[in-house]
């Protein structure tokens, strides 16, 4: 396996580095861009770009990224395209160009630090570790094994993100969590923490949820629920978490359309479900989903729909008509719902 003192060597040869984050970043992927940059300081590297597409708008991401005062740029395809010999290109979060992200297909990649499953993950450096709870345990490790400060805004943001990442260490953490936690604890800010985990709700968040509560639809123990519009995108995983408690319910799914795309987020607590699959099995045709046994999400363009109707609301109806189907047939569900 890739070392610390590899990812150390190879960005010494850089005179500037690109770190890609994947679309919509969480706070993970971010915290992981903000570390990767800091040990590219160490190793040299003075020209350092963080770059993002899509939205920040969960409450907690706008807070993090305000709150610390992470510099990120929009995606520019020109930057990727352009870059000269001596430009680095890094992902953290994600793998493969072209999946979940605006990268070009078949670009060469210089660095990739990735936990999420994925095939065939190329790169001159390659950290790709599913069994671990959080990209940023992993960058901590790196942090550490290079002896680079970590200064209270970077343990601060690698350690909300390891919390965020597994749920308050109930989702896939490991003991690397819990060790890398123990040694971020005590350099982080706890009031910049208390601030980050407390953010105000929009009211658009506060009426996505909403619609998902009443549009919900169950069969056994699978809950999907739609939201229709929403400028709120992260307000479908809050959703579906919310969901996802509610008595008899196993597994929660929650899609709306945001801009352009329809995005689907689910939560399955449930062992004989693997929500990653169930989305990629129902979408992989029509667009792009997948995810872990239990965290799982996806986007569908708008445009398959185009041909349907040219009238919103029925263009609406016939989208919660054959994303819900989809859904249940997958799952192997048939029958009336329960309502």
């Amino acid at each position: 396996m890739s070392t610390a003192q590899d990812l150390h060597d190879i960005l010494a040869e850089g005179d500037e580095l690109t770190i890609v984050c994947h679309n919509n970043p969480d706070p993970d992927c971010l915290a992981s861009a903000l570390a990767l940059g800091r040990i590219a300081a160490v190793a040299g590297i003075d020209e350092r770009r963080i770059l993002y597409s899509g939205d920040i708008s969960h409450q907690q991401n706008r807070a993090f990224v305000n709150l610390l005062d992470i510099d990120l740029r929009q995606f520019d395809a020109d930057i990727i395209e352009d870059r000269p010999p001596d430009s680095l290109l890094a992902f953290v979060d994600h793998s493969i160009p072209g999946a979940n992200n605006r990268v070009p297909e078949g670009t060469a990649l210089d660095i990739v630090i990735d936990h999420h499953p994925a095939e065939d993950v190329t790169a001159r450096f390659v950290d790709h570790r599913t069994e671990m709870g959080a990209a940023a345990t992993m960058l901590t490790e790196h942090v550490r094994a290079l002896d680079v400060d970590v200064d209270d805004t970077l343990a601060t943001a690698l350690l909300f993100a390891i919390r965020s990442e597994t749920l308050g260490f109930l989702r896939g953490a490991t003991r690397a969590e819990y060790d890398a936690a123990g040694y971020l604890h005590p350099r982080a800010d706890r009031e910049l923490l208390r601030q980050i985990s407390t953010p105000s709700v929009t009211g658009e968040t506060l009426d996505a949820i909403a619609t998902a509560i009443e549009n919900r639809t169950t069969k056994g123990s699978v809950l999907v629920s739609y939201v229709g519009r929403t400028t709120e995108r992260d307000a479908l995983p809050q959703a579906a978490d919310y969901l996802a408690t509610l008595e008899g319910v196993d597994t929660a799914i929650v899609f709306g359309i945001v801009h352009d795309s329809i995005h689907l987020s689910a939560r399955s607590p449930d062992p004989r479900i693997h929500a990653g699959d169930v989305l990629r099995k129902a979408f992989e045709d029509v667009g792009s989903a997948g995810g872990h046994h239990d965290v799982a999400g996806g986007e569908i363009p708008l445009g398959i729909f185009a041909d349907y109707t040219t009238d919103d609301a029925g263009l609406l109806s016939i989208i919660e008509q054959v994303i819900t189907a989809r859904l249940f047939a997958q799952l192997n569900l048939t029958g009336d719902p329960d309502g």
